[in-house]
């Protein structure tokens, strides 16, 4: 017989605790220790080996460790393998985050349906019927004649069907859904979703089976669950993109095979979710006049430079406390640069409402924004019109200095690619010697200067 044990454990954190309290020892959130009932079992199916192979348990010294190339596994869509870092690994695992209706079941079928044509692919589902994805199949006209379907959601039974079953490719929609008998709390439970992962990594490490996860997020945009949860697996791929545009972004969080912060672009169409291989001219809606407050930033995201447009609009403010908006910056950024145009440029916006937003819901996290911001602000404060030929990127210090940034030459061609005529960039990115045609560069030092070029 199986001995039971009380413990307790906390909603934020997953943390647990032989006696209960009304403050967890680990996180300090109060009032979220639950108890659940754990199963001593003489074989825990953590520890369960399905390979057999035991060469992990030698010592071996670093240098005589071969490495080779991993072998990438092309997922069927280009952008996703952007993504990945150039496909899928074996023995990888890619949890995939993202709001209800994003698009997560949709960008999963598409891809297993799509590897399914050469490899062994199992598709396992806790939330929808096998109708429900079958109808979707046939809505989006994919080819799911060789895709193995399984709607289950008991972790020891899916991995033991997985074991006689050997794929090579295998998706779990969702993790919340799954759960284990070793743990008698809820499914979705931060002890549930912790425990059942740490299972479904470790087959697929030692079967050497690519895994797929699809989790909930919260209604912060985090995923949900503990936040090892993360640590646990190889990839973190987030859908972004709002609700009322038809474009999705998936940007890499984490990526132990690749670059993080990579970006591939997607449009949800009436047959799935169609890729983008320009994503530059998408995001760039061209006026048919100039308008104040409008500028082009060339961003860097991942491994290439994609062209935005930053828009700002500044109003007088009739409150105590004027508003700082942004849509797709950082809102604690954008006042900080409004004290060093105060301080260093002469502009006070003190009693202004200023409002900051990059097209398309797109999100620029990098410093190369700043000046773009700052122009953009300045040009709808003066109610001044930008040329429409100009871009622009760069750091900006709290001294007021231009600081450069990375990849300076690569986002200069991208915008002589897209037809612009002149760029303020910082002095430091520009290169005398690697001249680019057509494109008439202005290298600033100080913010002062950028203001007295515009």
């Amino acid at each position: 017989m199986a001995k039971e044990k009380i413990n307790y454990s906390c909603k934020q954190c997953g943390a647990l605790s032989p006696k209960w309290a009304g403050q967890c020892g680990d996180c300090g959130a109060w009032n979220t220790l639950s108890e659940v009932t754990i199963n001593k079992v003489a074989t825990h199916p953590r520890f369960v080996s399905y390979s057999g192979d035991q060469s992990g348990m030698q010592i071996e010294r670093l240098s005589d460790v071969v490495c080779t190339d991993e072998e990438r596994i092309p997922s069927g869509l280009h952008e996703l393998d952007r993504v990945l870092g150039g496909g899928l690994v074996p023995g990888s695992v890619t949890l995939i985050g993202g709001d209800p209706g994003i698009g997560k079941s949709t960008l999963l079928l598409q891809s297993l349906t799509s590897l399914s044509r050469n490899l062994s692919v199992l598709y396992v589902t806790g939330e929808e019927s096998k109708q429900q994805i079958s109808m979707r199949a046939n809505r989006l006209d994919l080819p799911a004649d060789d895709l193995q379907l399984l709607t289950e959601t008991s972790i020891e039974k899916m991995l033991t069907i997985a074991s006689k079953t050997r794929p090579q490719i295998m998706a779990v929609d969702s993790i919340q859904t799954v759960y284990t008998d070793a743990i008698q709390s809820a499914p979705g439970s931060v002890s549930q979703v912790r425990e059942s992962a740490a299972q479904l990594v470790r087959y697929a490490k030692q079967t050497n089976t690519s895994l797929f996860l699809v989790g909930h997020v919260t209604k912060e945009g985090t995923l949900a669950g503990p936040r090892v949860l993360e640590h646990m697996v190889d990839t973190v791929l987030y859908f972004e993109g709002e609700s009322s545009s038809r474009y999705r972004i998936i940007r890499a969080i984490k990526n132990r095979f690749g670059a993080v912060n990579e970006l591939g672009v997607f449009a949800m169409t009436e047959k799935g979710l169609r890729e983008v291989a320009n994503p530059s001219a998408i995001f760039l809606s061209r006026h048919d006049e100039p308008v104040p407050g409008s500028i082009i930033l060339v961003t860097w995201e991942g491994s290439r430079p994609m062209l935005v447009e930053v828009q700002a609009l500044v109003d007088e403010s009739h409150m105590a406390n004027p508003r700082r908006v942004t849509l797709g910056l950082e809102q604690n950024r954008l006042s900080m640069l409004l004290a060093v145009l105060h301080r260093h440029g002469g502009v006070a916006m003190y009693d202004q409402d200023v409002f900051a937003n990059v097209v398309g819901g797109v999100r620029v996290s990098e410093t190369a924004s700043d000046l773009p911001v700052l122009l953009s602000i300045l040009s709808s404060f003066r109610n001044r019109n930008l040329p429409q030929d100009l871009i622009c990127f760069g750091e900006v210090g709290l001294a007021g200095e231009i600081r450069p940034v990375p990849n300076g030459q690569e986002r200069l061609r991208e915008a002589a690619k897209h037809g612009f005529k002149r760029a303020i960039v910082p002095a430091a990115n520009v290169n005398k010697k690697d001249k680019i045609e057509g494109l008439e560069i202005i290298p600033v030092h100080r913010l002062s200067e950028a203001i007295e070029n515009i």
